[in-house]
């Protein structure tokens, strides 16, 4: 049975010496000497979740970022099992996020018919009648709206981009789009 009883390697017995004299010093190298001791483990578990080696990379990278940060907001008693748990909580977002990431495109989200008509003569004249209704709107609808659709920019980088709260850009591009909507219906009928 002494196939189970793992000896115990200097390596293992300082992962709290070396964690302490991180949080001490703030010095990257220790925090990368322990890390690096782990990252198969951080790989394995981003690929059990992740399953695309591109992306288990990317996420041992990421991980390292986040370490540095979280090491000195949490109590870690034992650095292998919590650093599990934060690479498998990291991979969870991160797939979260991908499903969040569905995009709509523009004549998908616009509901007007004559865009989607095949005639160039009244597709030019549908794409005509967006811009004038895209120029009613409020400047920071417009831009919101712009940044989203014509971009395809996700909600962040819109945020980024302009300044704009996360909830202030949701709701300037929710109401862009109600509005464009209410314009392009108001130019078909009449």
């Amino acid at each position: 049975m002494k196939f189970f009883n793992r000896p115990n390697k200097p390596e293992d017995t300082d992962d709290e010496q070396l964690l302490k004299s991180y949080r001490d010093s703030r010095d990257l190298t220790l925090l990368g000497k322990l890390y690096e001791r782990y990252m198969p483990l951080v790989y394995g578990v981003a690929l059990k979740y992740l399953k695309n080696e591109d992306a288990s990379q990317d996420a041992v990278m990421a991980i390292f970022e986040e370490l540095a940060q979280k090491v000195h907001q949490h109590d870690i008693k034992q650095f292998r099992g919590w650093l599990y748990v934060l690479s498998r909580n990291h991979c969870l977002m991160q797939l979260r996020a991908g499903k969040k990431m569905e995009t709509v495109g523009l004549d998908d989200f616009m509901e007007f018919t004559p865009v989607l008509h095949p005639d160039t003569e009244d597709k030019e004249q549908a794409m005509q009648a967006l811009e004038r209704c895209l120029e009613k709107l409020t400047p920071a609808q417009q831009q919101s709206v712009k940044l989203f659709y014509l971009e395809e920019k996700c909600y962040k980088e819109v945020a980024d981009e302009t300044g704009y709260s996360m909830n202030e850009v949701k709701s300037y591009i929710q109401n862009g789009k109600r509005n464009l909507k209410i314009c392009l219906e108001k130019n078909s009928e009449g």
